[in-house]
């Protein structure tokens, strides 16, 4: 397999990638290159944006200058496409407009491809149709959970999304089955969110009041002596904060790898409780007329029959 070196590099954002994360930005540009690198290489400040160091979450604007450090690529690296892939995604398109569509994309499917995963949602509606060559997602949500997830197809509407969101202006509510009996009186934590590094450098949120402010709202749908099925509402958007959160609270989500309980996670799975019971049942853009909802997976309610 032969392996290509780039030397170092400037790029000029473009009317493309005004308002798009820096993250975002290079792993559309940087084809093969893997997505942990990618992150590691903006960590470590080797990625410049106007001569300073910078975050994954930066949003370019239209005239940067982007300082590439010298890489090298396999010519064989590519994610591959199933036509199954293609179908399951397309299957899932909930709503369709002229600037966006939704997916209730299932549970298992990344929001992004990467290294050492298959392709992830975005990439593969790009190859669903050539008006969808240039879509980008609006926000992310974890590859174990399924639900909404909104993707813009021009990068005009995709800056409007993005100020709703900076602005706080968009609802999303959350259906989610944790174990043990929530109680009636816990319907909010408020509890700051650290994002660390594990050993095995993955990002992981952790409760700490050097954090973020991380605020949930919670309500009870259905209850059992094991089992809690919850809505939750995030009035922060913090990365895995509901998990953090449902973890922090003793009623960790059923299925969860990371935040969840390993020996109550065994116990389901051989009752056949293969993913993450956590779901983006809606979401709602509250100036632009944008909503949707998915509706709770019946796998949700089976706890409760």
């Amino acid at each position: 397999m032969e392996e290509y070196f780039h030397p170092v590099s400037s790029y000029k954002v473009t009317s493309e990638y005004d308002g798009v994360r820096l993250d975002n930005c290079l792993i559309s540009r940087l084809k093969g290159l893997p997505r942990t690198k990618i992150y590691s290489i903006i960590r470590k400040g080797e990625v410049r944006v106007n001569k300073s160091r910078s975050k994954p979450s930066l949003k370019l604007k239209q005239g940067d200058i982007i300082r590439i450090p010298p890489y090298r690529v396999s010519s064989g690296t590519r994610l591959y496409i199933t036509q199954k892939d293609k179908e399951r995604i397309s299957e899932s398109i909930i709503v369709r407009e002229k600037n966006y569509v939704i997916i209730n994309k299932p549970a298992g499917v990344a929001s992004h491809g990467g290294s050492g995963i298959s392709a992830g949602v975005i990439e593969i509606i790009r190859e669903l149709d050539r008006k969808y060559q240039k879509a980008q997602l609006v926000h992310r949500i974890d590859k174990d959970t399924s639900g909404c997830l909104v993707i813009a197809l021009k990068k005009s509407f995709l800056r409007n999304l993005h100020e709703e969101i900076r602005n706080k202006q968009v609802d999303k509510i959350y259906d989610l089955v944790v174990f043990g009996r929530w109680p009636d009186s816990l319907i909010k934590l408020d509890k700051p969110l650290k994002t660390v590094r594990t050993g095995n450098g993955e990002r992981e949120a952790i409760i700490d009041t050097t954090g973020k402010e991380a605020i949930t709202e919670f309500s009870i749908v259905k209850t059992s002596s094991k089992y809690s099925l919850l809505q939750s509402r995030i009035i922060t958007g913090r990365m895995h904060q509901i998990r953090a959160h449902a973890l922090h609270a003793g009623f960790p989500i059923v299925g969860d790898l990371r935040y969840g309980d390993s020996e109550l996670n065994d116990k389901v799975r051989k009752e056949g409780i293969n993913r993450m019971m956590l779901h983006a049942r809606s979401i709602n853009f509250k100036n632009l007329d944008l909503n949707a909802e998915a509706e709770t997976p019946q796998s949700f309610l089976k706890f409760f029959s």
